[in-house]
């Protein structure tokens, strides 16, 4: 019977979907977390009379036809990038965008990966990094005798140093943009990697159009909304268990066939 293999399909499908609603409450707190949403699309048909076929020699034409569809199967998961809350943190290297773009990062292999975690830190050279050690591009070094940092909304980085009055000057941070930034690969660590889906990174700085400005001492949340969460995880039982009931009643056909005498 089809309707076992169709349940099934749909079991499946609605198990990926369990998987990625509790990916997106699993990072509720995750600082720039971008959560995700999973696509379905139904499977190939089995054309039993085709619609727009003759009927008869005289040339009828079949209207609607038969199809049996065959089951369902996701398709993707589309990655929400829209603004997350941006909490008030006071540290001076908590960096948040308000507004379109990525933080360029600086991988250990030389590729450079993007985020919008702005948790960063200084390593023992002064340099801005992540909590991983990867650097901020482009590079910005803050001398050690510094008094404090402060770094504006367009990224400029300034340092106020011991004896001087106006601040120095210790380099500009450059946002990336994307025409699809749902095509970006997500690589952990809330980090993304450029793919042909996502087109190539245009670097620009911060306040220019297309760009977001850059707010010291905040960073920004995760944008997932924990009660449309559990509403959509409630429907993907609800899904499944349907799905279940499917199977369950085609398996009770199948044995009611099976005792024909």
């Amino acid at each position: 019977m089809r309707s076992l293999d169709i349940g099934a399909t749909g079991m499946l499908a609605q198990q990926m979907n369990v998987d990625t609603i509790s990916n997106n409450i699993a990072n509720m707190t995750t600082t720039g977390f971008k959560k995700q949403r999973l696509e379905f699309k139904d499977l190939m048909y089995q054309h039993l009379s085709r619609p727009g076929a003759t009927s008869s020699t005289a040339g009828t034409v079949i209207p609607a036809g038969l199809s049996l569809g065959l089951g369902v199967k996701p398709s993707a998961t589309y990655r929400s990038h829209e603004q997350g809350t941006l909490q008030i943190t006071d540290g001076d290297m908590d960096l948040a965008i308000n507004g379109r773009g990525f933080f360029q990062i600086e991988l250990p292999s030389g590729e450079t990966a993007y985020t919008r975690a702005g948790s960063f830190q200084m390593n023992q050279d002064g340099e801005i990094v992540t909590s991983e050690g990867y650097r901020l591009l482009p590079g910005i070094t803050v001398p050690s005798d510094a008094v404090y940092v402060e770094v504006n909304t367009q990224g400029e980085v300034l340092a106020k140093m011991p004896a001087q009055v106006a601040m120095q000057n210790l380099g500009q941070i450059e946002l990336a943009n994307f025409v699809n930034p749902a095509g970006l690969e997500s690589v952990g660590d809330t980090m993304f990697m450029e793919t042909e889906a996502s087109g190539a990174a245009i670097a620009g700085i911060p306040g220019e159009t297309n760009f977001g400005t850059i707010k010291q001492g905040v960073l920004e949340q995760s944008n997932v909304d924990s009660v449309k969460e559990i509403t959509l995880l409630i429907t993907a039982q609800r899904a499944y268990e349907m799905n279940s009931n499917v199977i369950s009643t085609s398996d009770e056909m199948m044995d009611t066939v099976n005792q024909l005498r």
